[in-house]
């Protein structure tokens, strides 16, 4: 009789299970990814300002800078306090004394521009943006751009232009991917080296510079202690690989380590330490799923195992963008802690956010708090400027440059 019982509820169970899953939604697919809903979507940034109660007992308000700005993308400031940024169809501006120009920044390159941010196959423009640490004696902005080829083919470069007042010259590249296309993030070390992040499908191809964190002197050149230099079968550029897609490069303002934020694919957003000669997996390892569902690793489980794991990762991801360390007095509460931009959470459009993280004293994170959530934006990028305060770029067809000050 017992055993009777036992086949009858197993059988039970099979036909409720059964049911269940032949009753699961039938989700949508476009080119290999499912189709997001838009309910939270396309919501316009109010006027502001807009005041928060925060973790920390810090309360803030988020100003308003600049606004109906197109796709803006990466921020940098100048020595003198003057913001640039860049918009993805092409254009370089500038925010001087707070007042945005009107008129772009002149003589830049050309670039390809395609496609809602988002969007899969969107082509990025004009990306991430790096002022040189010598500026005052050198005026070098750079920025990293898809440069057109021809009618239909495009790669990733990296520009360096002069900057005086409201133009650039002397442009020209100091490096161009020959297998490198997507979100390419770049900044600068104290020492004056580039760093380029790339992204791609390559990433544990040795001779590839796609899926690679590259190390170059201001001109483009290779250092001589870069780790694979004289190796054979790799290129002498690349400073780390396994990566997917790099969104933010950021340098920790004491330890002067690189740290990389790296957009996983559903799930396993990574923030990365950068340490020469490291594999960070992709895309044999990752803590995310992939777009249909199963698990990325190749393993029972995710596992980083045998490569360098991240030190903070997101499940769901927020599809993580530009970072900064904030190390100013006017927000003191957060002092130390690192703000990583959200593009979406959990594959849902419209749920953008700023996330800050904070650490002990071995850099390992104690807790994460989301803020900017109700303003449904899409976080692109953020950094500290000379006057203490954050500034924020929302990534929509409308875009804004947002600042974060203390509220009283």
């Amino acid at each position: 009789m017992r055993t009777t019982r036992r086949a009858l509820c197993a059988v039970a169970f099979a036909l409720c299970a059964g049911f269940a899953f032949g009753q699961q939604k039938k989700v949508p697919f476009a080119n290999g990814y499912p189709v997001a809903p838009n309910g939270l979507n396309d919501q316009p940034l109010g006027e502001g300002p807009f005041t928060y109660r925060t973790a920390e007992e810090q309360d803030v308000r988020v100003v308003v800078v600049a606004r109906d700005l197109e796709y803006p993308y990466s921020l940098a400031f100048l020595p003198s306090g003057d913001l640039l940024f860049t918009e993805r169809p092409g254009r370089l501006r500038i925010i001087r004394n707070g007042v945005l120009d009107p008129k772009p920044i002149a003589g830049g390159p050309a670039s390809r521009f395609s496609g809602r941010s988002g969007l899969v196959g969107a082509v990025h423009g004009y990306m991430s943006l790096a002022v040189h640490p010598r500026f005052d004696e050198n005026r070098w902005i750079y920025f990293s751009y898809t440069k057109p080829l021809d009618e239909k083919r495009a790669v990733v470069a990296v520009a360096r232009a002069r900057l005086d007042d409201s133009r650039m010259s002397d442009v020209r590249d100091v490096f161009v991917g020959d297998d490198v296309r997507g979100a390419t993030a770049i900044t600068f070390t104290p020492d004056g080296m580039l760093w380029i992040a790339t992204s791609g499908d390559s990433s544990q191809d040795p001779g590839s510079l796609a899926g690679k964190v590259l190390r170059l002197r201001d001109d483009g050149s290779v250092p001589p202690d870069n780790p694979f230099v004289g190796r054979e079968g790799y290129r002498p550029e690349i400073y780390t690989l396994g990566h997917r897609a790099a969104l933010g490069l950021t340098v920790h303002p004491v330890t002067h380590e690189v740290w990389l934020s790296e957009m996983g694919p559903n799930g396993g957003d990574e923030i990365n330490v950068l340490r020469p000669g490291r594999n960070y997996g992709w895309p044999i390892v990752s803590l995310g799923r992939t777009y249909p569902g199963p698990w990325q690793a190749k393993t029972n489980e995710p596992t980083h195992q045998g490569y360098e794991p991240p030190v903070i990762y997101w499940m769901p991801s927020i599809s993580v963008s530009g970072l900064t360390f904030y190390t100013g007095d006017k927000l003191p509460k957060w002092k130390g802690d690192l703000f990583v931009g959200g593009l979406r959470m959990g594959e849902i459009p419209g749920t953008g956010r700023l996330d800050r993280v904070l650490f002990n004293d071995k850099l390992e994170e104690l807790r994460r708090e989301s803020l900017l959530v109700d303003l449904h934006q899409r976080i692109r990028d953020v950094k500290q400027g000379p006057d203490g305060l954050l500034y924020v770029a929302t990534d929509e067809p409308k875009g804004a440059i947002l600042r974060i000050e203390p509220a009283n």
